[in-house]
């Protein structure tokens, strides 16, 4: 955990730092995915942490609070999230090694655990406590619930930093309880400049496939590649598309990213169809204008819906490989040979 900062967030911090003495025992922060919401949390939680921080307020590095800060042992800090590891609903026996799946959820019994943190003091004099939920929006009602509850009567030294993409998923009584921070996307110069700062290649390439955010843009660029460059290269070939190895090849990539690489995929199809803008695929326009010609705008537009709903259910433990084979035989059918 290190002290991220992005240039188009650096007026927020600005403001943020003149209404310090105004401000809120519960942030929220909201915006775009992939603009860096979290780093800005984390750093805002070390900087308020921080025994001597400096003149623009940010964590000075160096103290004994930065240094438990960065070893993630600070006993003043609570991060929240629904990243761990669950058993499997259907394994009776702990010790066996079945595998572990994702909890997407935040749930009831993380809340509760805060109460023994919020009742303790600082470890520091005169110091605060920090509490940061992310994705806000991964609270369930239960939890969203027993959260509200904290936030209706919160310690005085103690501050919620929520944070969420999807900021209309929230309980409008969380939202009304905390002083709602905008967090602003970078524009397209200040995302380039930041990639290339960042050695991607083709930064105009991803930042457009990541949808204008330079973080996803940076991790594809990085570490996802071969696999883009795979699901594109497949799903250019249509009709002669074989449904049956494509899956295995996709399956192996996992089903969340083959999803939202397919919606992405359909969304420029359609948008050719129509001679709107590609928003996504920029470097393949030609294999999408090919498909086009081919494509029977209505199929097209009825499996879109149905790639929608299996997108929503993309964490389910289903039978990927299979649930992948029917809908790249839907794919291949949507095109006259």
């Amino acid at each position: 955990m290190t002290d991220q900062r992005y240039p188009w967030h650096a007026s927020t911090w600005q403001r943020l730092q003149q209404s310090r003495q105004r401000r809120h025992h519960a942030l929220l922060l909201r915006g775009k995915q992939g603009i860096g919401k979290l780093d800005f949390a984390n750093t805002l939680a070390q900087a308020l942490l921080c025994q001597t921080p400096d003149q623009a307020g940010y964590a000075c590095g160096h103290c004994v609070s930065c240094s438990w800060f960065l070893q993630h042992s600070h006993p003043d800090y609570r991060l929240l999230t629904p990243e761990q590891e669950l058993p499997d609903a259907t394994d009776s026996a702990p010790a066996t090694k079945k595998p572990v799946r994702k909890s997407s959820q935040i749930s009831v019994a993380q809340i509760r655990e805060l109460a023994g943190f919020l009742e303790l003091s600082s470890h520091q004099q005169d110091g605060v406590r920090i509490v940061v939920i992310h994705p806000a929006d991964a609270l369930n009602q239960t939890s969203a619930n027993a959260l509200l509850k904290m936030l209706e009567e919160p310690p005085g030294d103690v501050m919620f930093i929520l944070v969420t993409s999807h900021p209309q998923r929230l309980l409008p009584t969380i939202m009304s309880r905390c002083q709602q921070l905008e967090m602003p996307a970078p524009s397209e110069q200040e995302a380039l400049a930041w990639l290339g700062q960042q050695g991607v290649e083709q930064g105009d390439y991803w930042l457009a496939y990541s949808g204008g955010s330079p973080l996803n843009a940076a991790d594809l660029a990085h570490a996802g590649n071969e696999r883009v460059q795979l699901i594109a290269t497949r799903l250019a070939q249509g009709h002669r598309l074989d449904p049956f190895t494509s899956a295995g090849e996709f399956s192996a990539i996992g089903m969340e990213e083959v999803m939202t690489a397919l919606q992405k995929w359909l969304y420029d199809l359609l948008a050719v169809s129509l001679n709107a803008a590609v928003r996504y695929h920029v470097r393949d326009i030609a294999a999408l204008q090919a498909l086009s010609k081919r494509v029977d705008l209505s199929m097209l537009l009825a499996f879109q819906r149905q790639v929608d709903d299996a997108r929503r259910s993309a964490n389910h433990p289903l039978n990927n490989e299979l649930q992948l084979e029917h809908l790249l035989l839907q794919y291949s059918k949507l095109f006259s040979s």
